[in-house]
């Protein structure tokens, strides 16, 4: 008998058929000897509705308060699934984030866990009942509800994986697995039967929205096998794990894009040492994000530095800009929110040169522009304009043949 931890999102849990559905699929994996461990995220729109219903009332809702109001959506979902469970005929207990020993930091908003007490699930599960366990949501060290950001769910479902020692991790959601690139852009993008853990964060940190950043980091950290598969069928999925030694790897295993950032650039910064992390400690310091960085090569003591931040977060750099422009003696900022990241990830890239060539061969052909470039040892990003992203991304996927068949 095997232990598995699996997540469904909102659209699996988006009514009560589909509520009903998810339950009959826990029911099958129970049967063939599985002890299960759920986690769920809040039925389809409820944490936008609530949302809308805080902006409604308050014009600054407290970070507090709305860590308190979001929560109780997933509550409403695991209380409904362990109903539909017990009218299956299979005993189910549901515990919310805190009663789950998920323990978090003190940010509202975006907490990070940092110790889960999982005694009362172990209980449950040792009593023969299914755990059905509220994703996104923990009790921070000083006894506060938190939420846990974007993608909390996944994060929680890996966490209590890890936690439990589960043999592996599965994440259901409205797509069959990974594909090689975003389906709505490329109709002939193809699932991918397995990721390494690297190809895998490559792939989230770029754009691709299967898995949570944070969630694959914990896997990776805990060497917690995912498998991310349909929950409307069950069809294998996609694999994530640790990279096989013994196995070539694909030299090109997907093409992501991102169209959610934005590009600022200060002008004809003093190029002396401390400036840039005087700079980049501001963003920091305001909870900026940033992404890729490039520094332009200096004439007449002056540069000019350029980076990436989320749309969500440019409001914040452009305040922090005004400040630094008057106490660097920089000449000024610009900022353009039409910009779009293209990325290619493979783990085969380590041992195969000319890629970069290739991907910026097949961009100028597009009459694609690169604006910025980043790179790691399994990864190549672009910056092209917004407009451009899937013109772009289409002709990668073609010239690297990523829709044949294996």
């Amino acid at each position: 008998m095997g232990l598995l931890v699996q997540k469904y999102g909102g659209t699996s849990v988006a009514d009560p058929d589909r509520i009903k559905a998810v339950a009959e699929h826990i029911v099958r994996t129970r049967q063939r000897g599985d002890d299960v461990v759920v986690v769920v995220s809040a039925m389809g729109k409820t944490t936008d509705d609530l949302l809308r219903l805080a902006y409604e009332v308050a014009q600054a809702p407290s970070a507090r308060e709305m860590d308190m109001l979001l929560t109780s959506g997933e509550r409403i979902s695991i209380a409904l699934l362990c109903m539909a469970l017990m009218d299956q005929g299979v005993a189910a207990r549901s515990f919310t984030g805190s009663q789950a020993g998920i323990v978090t930091d003190t940010s509202h908003g975006k907490a990070k866990i940092v110790e889960i007490r999982s005694g009362r699930v172990r209980e449950a599960l040792e009593a023969g009942d299914v755990a059905v366990v509220a994703g996104f949501q923990g009790v921070s060290t000083d006894a506060n509800i938190t939420t846990l950001g974007r993608g909390g769910s996944d994060t929680t479902a890996v966490a209590l994986a890890a936690a439990l020692g589960a043999d592996a991790c599965e994440i259901y959601t409205d797509v069959a697995g990974v594909y090689t690139a975003d389906p709505r852009v490329v109709p002939d993008a193809r699932k991918l039967q397995r990721l390494s853990f690297e190809e895998m964060l490559e792939l989230s940190a770029t754009g691709g929205r299967v898995l949570a950043l944070r969630s694959v980091e914990f896997a990776r950290n805990h060497g917690v096998p995912v498998h991310v598969r349909s929950s409307f069928s069950w069809e294998p999925g996609t694999w994530v794990g640790q990279e096989d030694p013994t196995m070539e790897q694909a030299i090109i295993s997907g093409v992501s894009h991102d169209v959610s950032e934005a590009k600022v650039t200060i002008r004809r910064v003093p190029d002396r040492p401390g400036v840039a992390a005087k700079l980049f400690r501001a963003l920091a310091d305001e909870t900026v994000n940033v992404d890729m960085i490039e520094q332009n090569v200096s004439l007449e003591g002056f540069t000019d530095i350029s980076f990436t931040v989320p749309r969500d977060d440019l409001s914040r750099a452009i305040t922090v800009m005004e400040k630094m422009v008057a106490e660097t003696g920089a000449n000024g900022f610009t900022h353009d929110p039409d910009i779009g990241r293209v990325s290619l990830v493979g783990a085969g890239m380590k041992t195969h040169p000319g890629i970069a060539a290739e991907m910026f061969e097949v961009l100028a052909a597009e009459d694609v522009n690169i604006e910025m470039i980043s790179t790691s040892s399994i990864r190549i990003s672009c910056v092209v304009r917004e407009a451009d992203v899937e013109k772009a991304v289409l002709a990668l996927h073609r010239a690297f043949s990523l829709g044949e068949l294996e």
